[in-house]
């Protein structure tokens, strides 16, 4: 069953650890995720960007296939179903679907339009049970073609979201998606130290988190942070150990090529990066 992600945030900020979202991109991704989570009893946060629903042949099938697995591999520990940095269109179209969490990305629009749009869907959402994500002062590089500078978000404006009832604010503190240039000067701990007093008790949400040093990432968790989205670091982990599969000539050898044994050792590089990224936020045996 999926849950919204609300109770577990609140938990995880309550006792000073953070909740992963991975993204998914597909049935390996997926099963890899979960399979971790159990294994870790750690709940866990599943991320679906509106490029990967497209891939994945939309939100229904996504869906459908999660639900399936939670049922199928015998899942007890919360797993939420999140739309990353969605539009004011598909965050409708996901809560249609059966997504339990939706982030909603106005960070684009002008600040009393971005309060508009958040305040309907939280609305919306709440009636339905499922935990709204808002985010202010967008969060740098690229995503699905949506480019920004790594802004540092304005701390009265992140009040007035978070005063709206959203459940989680993502908020720019100089984080990145994807990989972090050599010249990147770091989070801005002052910035996040005001952001989480003014809208305490409410769980900020860490965007761009791979190639964050291990050491911003615990203290970013000790100033309030309580959701960590990784992607890039899985996506990197996961075409390595492919490569690596195909270039030792194994996709050669018997029945190599099946595509089984082809994603296989990727799939447990994701593992792997789940794990080590699950003990580091410290929410294994928090289910």
């Amino acid at each position: 069953m999926l849950v919204s992600a609300r109770e577990m945030l609140l938990k995880a900020k309550e006792g000073k650890y953070a909740v992963g979202q991975f993204n998914i991109n597909n049935l390996e991704w997926t099963k890899a995720i979960l399979q971790t989570a159990q294994e870790l009893n750690s709940p866990v946060i599943l991320g679906v960007s509106e490029g990967a629903g497209k891939y994945m042949c939309g939100y229904n099938t996504i869906v459908g296939m999660v639900k399936g697995m939670i049922d199928t591999l015998g899942i007890t520990v919360p797993v939420a179903l999140h739309l990353d940095h969605g539009s004011y269109e598909h965050a409708y179209k996901v809560m249609e679907a059966g997504f339990s969490s939706v982030m909603f990305d106005g960070s684009h629009y002008a600040i009393d339009e971005n309060i508009e749009k958040t305040k309907e869907i939280i609305r919306v959402a709440h009636e339905k049970g499922i935990s709204v994500e808002a985010e202010v002062g967008s969060i740098g590089g690229e995503e699905d073609g949506v480019i920004g500078g790594g802004e540092v978000a304005d701390v009265n404006e992140c009040k007035m979201i978070a005063d709206l009832g959203v459940d989680m604010l993502a908020a720019g503190i100089g984080n990145i998606h994807g990989k972090y240039p050599e010249n990147w000067a770091g989070l801005r701990f002052d910035v996040l130290e005001e952001i989480s007093k003014a809208t305490s008790p409410m769980p900020l949400v860490l965007h761009g988190g791979t190639g964050i040093p291990e050491d911003m990432i615990k203290k970013a968790i000790s100033l309030g942070v309580s959701k960590i989205n990784v992607n890039t670091e899985c996506q990197l982990a996961f075409a390595k150990a492919t490569r690596e599969y195909v270039e030792a000539g194994k996709d050669l050898q018997g029945k190599g090529f099946d595509p089984r044994k082809l994603l296989a050792d990727g799939v447990e590089a994701i593992k792997a990066t789940v794990k080590e990224k699950m003990e580091l936020f410290g929410s294994v045996n928090k289910a």
